[in-house]
């Protein structure tokens, strides 16, 4: 298995400071006093940077910790299913995400400052994958008699229904298509979501007891004034599943000119079996990569007529006999921006190179070249610079691509027909920040038509709308959001959990001072989780030894192979493989249990938490009346859960 060079190794010493940071000119002083001080060790939960960045907000950390099995599960769970009840709290759709997220998470991951980031999306994807082979459900909420209408059946529809359901409250998801999943199902191409996982992960959620009405468009066959009347509240999750127009001359019009959205749709729901035999596709982001690998799958044969009239649902479903007699076709990509700044993840790229299809960086449309008939025989490009997001042509490299189906994968619009008092100027649906729409009572709204943005992006909008229509329904005030705005690890919870809640409070008999041995409170834990995002030099990264990433293999066919290749590419790990990538989780922000602190603490004040009384979070307690607060427990504590305070 492929795994990081050597050369990714960073320079980690055991050395916590920098040179320098020891030059003092009160040396004497520093050496003979400075032993001790007033502060003493207190106990930190921060976000790591992997939860902050994740739109959906995952409690990344939490389910690494639980299948590397430090965390465990209570008596008679597997940890698989501990796993995977911590990741959906965030987001039902692991074995989906794992696959096609673009990982923001990865990005931020302070492991990058070692050697490579943890592959959080494989860890997630065998979650996912494990609970649909051994069939773990969702549980719904106690029956609450409130009733919430979801607009749209795609991923914030679906993921509201589940967060809705499990506090009790009724579901009816209303979806005009004729089957539920939006984009993941008619976005997406089959070999980078299973249909059978995206079917699975749809019915966990349905059998929690969601109502759907499939075929069926607000607006028009149901007026809005009816849902008012009839649901407690509204939650619009339509998505954005028209694309936008290629601002250039010739484009609107002509009839082979076509949107990304509307050519994968065409692919999705089966009936486009080929393609045309040159398309040119103009994008950058994934959805432009889809197109041009679907394309190269698909093939093209003469005998089909008109391309685009599949994708325009102008003629009927091709017939299968026509992909019995495709041709390969030629695709080509043009984006504006270079390879490395492209928008579309860097292994479809390079997917997509490896598969013959054609990707043309630093180039910019400049017309659609039509012919006799009207239709469009090529498209004008010229390479270009960017200057911010506007691109600056280069004169004299101007030509003509030829082409026989032009495509525009620049950007999503959303459908408001019959819903036009609900769009903003852009066509979209304006939410404050409880995703409430303004001016508009008992609304509340998330997804791509807000914003159209990351499949867990339209997840984590979701989750905070469905807080907020909780609280609508139930008349409760909308509590301000926290500024770190994702699913936090609760201690109290995991404390209850295991059976060692703190006592009850009684103002009469306990010591209002405080004291290291009351059992109503927790000693020396402070969370400051919904405020702070634990960056990398907060950690002794000396403490992580150089460990490759393991990757997944993947089934990429090559530019021969391509044609008809629809088996999916992406390889799952093992439960081995999945084990040892959470082991490389530094988990950030939160105590691993690596006994650092107990090992080196010159004074014996901090130690192991009686077996009985140790859980997640509350591993190590210090004792006060031995610490002379020598700050040793803080400089060797490798995710930064140690902080020095209590203190002047």
């Amino acid at each position: 298995m492929a795994t990081p060079s050597e050369e990714m190794k960073k320079d980690v010493t055991w050395r916590r400071f920098e040179d320098g940071d020891n030059e003092w000119d009160d040396w004497g002083d520093k050496i003979f006093q400075e032993d001790t001080s007033y502060k003493c060790p207190t106990y930190i939960n921060r976000t790591p940077p992997c939860q902050g960045g994740c739109p959906s907000g995952h409690d990344i950390r939490g389910w690494l910790a639980i299948v590397r099995e430090q965390e465990k599960p209570s008596e008679g769970m597997e940890w698989e299913q501990y796993a995977f009840e911590r990741a959906v709290e965030a987001n039902p759709f692991p074995s989906m995400m794992g696959r096609v997220c673009p990982a923001p998470c990865q990005d931020g991951c302070n492991r990058n400052e070692v050697e490579d980031f943890v592959g959080i999306n494989s860890v997630e994807q065998y979650i996912g994958d494990t609970a649909i082979e051994k069939g773990f459900k969702f549980t719904p909420g106690a029956d609450t008699g409130k009733k919430v209408a979801v607009i749209g059946g795609g991923p914030a529809g679906m993921a509201a229904a589940f967060q809705l359901r499990k506090m009790g409250h009724g579901v009816t998801v209303f979806e005009k298509d004729p089957e539920l999943g939006g984009m993941m199902r008619y976005g997406i191409p089959n070999y980078r979501i299973p249909r059978d996982k995206l079917q699975a992960e749809i019915q966990r959620i349905l059998d929690m007891g969601v109502e759907t009405r499939t075929g069926v468009k607000v607006g028009s066959d149901v007026p809005v004034a009816e849902l008012e009347k009839e649901y407690d509240a509204i939650l619009w999750a339509l998505g954005c599943q028209n694309g936008r127009d290629l601002p250039v001359d010739g484009w609107v019009g002509t009839p082979n000119c076509v949107s990304g959205v509307a050519f994968l749709k065409a692919f999705n729901e089966g009936r486009m079996k080929v393609t045309a035999k040159n398309v040119v596709c103009i994008g950058g982001g994934d959805t432009s990569i889809d197109v041009i690998s679907v394309a190269r799958r698909l093939g093209t044969n003469a005998a089909a007529g008109n391309p685009e009239d599949v994708v325009l649902d102008i003629a009927m479903n091709q017939d299968d006999a026509l992909a019995e007699g495709a041709e390969p076709a030629a695709a080509t990509l043009t984006s504006l921006f270079t390879k490395d700044k492209m928008f579309a993840a860097q292994h479809e790229i390079h997917d997509a190179l490896h598969e013959g299809c054609e990707i043309l960086d630093g180039v910019m449309p400049l017309e659609v070249i039509l012919g006799a008939d009207g239709r469009a025989t090529g498209l004008k490009v010229c390479d270009c610079t960017m200057d911010g997001m506007t691109p600056v042509p280069t004169e004299g490299t101007e030509r003509v691509l030829e082409a026989d189906l032009i495509v525009s994968a620049i950007g999503q619009s959303a459908d408001m027909d019959g819903l036009e008092d609900m769009a903003n100027d852009r066509n979209l649906i304006d939410a404050d920040k409880f995703y409430q729409v303004p001016g508009k009572e008992g609304h509340f709204v998330a997804g791509d038509i807000v914003r159209p943005h990351l499949l867990t992006t339209a997840i984590g909008q979701a989750s905070i709308a469905c807080e907020s229509i909780d609280a609508y329904m139930t008349k409760k005030a909308m509590a301000k959001r926290p500024k770190v705005d994702v699913h936090h690890f609760d201690l109290l919870e995991k404390l209850k959990e295991a059976d060692m809640a703190p006592e009850a409070f009684d103002k009469n008999e306990n010591d209002l001072r405080g004291t290291n041995s009351a059992k109503f409170a927790v000693h020396n834990y402070e969370d400051r989780s919904r405020q702070e995002v634990i960056p990398a030099n907060d950690l002794f990264l000396g403490h992580f030894e150089f460990t490759p990433r393991l990757l997944r293999s993947e089934d990429v066919p090559t530019a021969d192979e391509v044609l008809h290749h629809f088996k999916e590419r992406m390889n799952g790990l093992n439960q081995e493989q999945v084990q040892e990538e959470a082991k490389r989780c530094m988990s950030c922000g939160m105590c691993f249990e690596c006994d650092n602190c107990v090992v080196f603490c010159p004074q014996d004040a901090v130690f192991r938490v009686k077996r009985n009384e140790t859980t997640t979070g509350r591993y190590v307690d210090t004792d006060y009346n031995k610490c002379i607060g020598c700050h040793v427990c803080t400089d060797v504590c490798p995710t930064g859960y140690i902080q020095m305070g209590l203190g002047e």
